[in-house]
């Protein structure tokens, strides 16, 4: 796993579906303000900013000031961490079909 470099835990910052739809929004789009995030949701404004405050602790976020508004954009570099994980468990479970993929055929 990699080293400590954010405050808060990716694991922890996509435990949420909120934050997890968050970064599928800002996945699909370069950038988008606070305004337009705000309304894929029946939350508030304040609420929405607490979730991106907790993606940007984790370093799964940015964000940009333009004007009087917030921009953010994922930075997905982080999810890296995630996918080695889910990986290691996947091989893990294929491991296991094919052993029981051989002691079936075998019988």
């Amino acid at each position: 796993m990699s080293d400590k470099k954010h405050e808060r835990d990716i694991y922890v910052a996509i435990a949420d579906p909120t934050r997890r739809k968050l970064l599928h929004l800002l996945a699909e789009a370069d950038e988008l303000p606070l305004y337009e995030l705000t309304s894929k949701f029946q939350m508030g404004r304040t609420a929405i900013s607490k979730h991106l405050a907790i993606l940007k602790e984790a370093g799964l976020v940015t964000v940009r000031k333009v004007g009087r508004e917030t921009r953010y954009r994922i930075h997905a570099a982080p999810l890296q961490e995630i996918k080695d994980w889910v990986t290691f468990y996947e091989n893990f479970w294929m491991g296991k079909v094919s052993q029981l993929n051989k002691v079936l055929l075998e019988e």
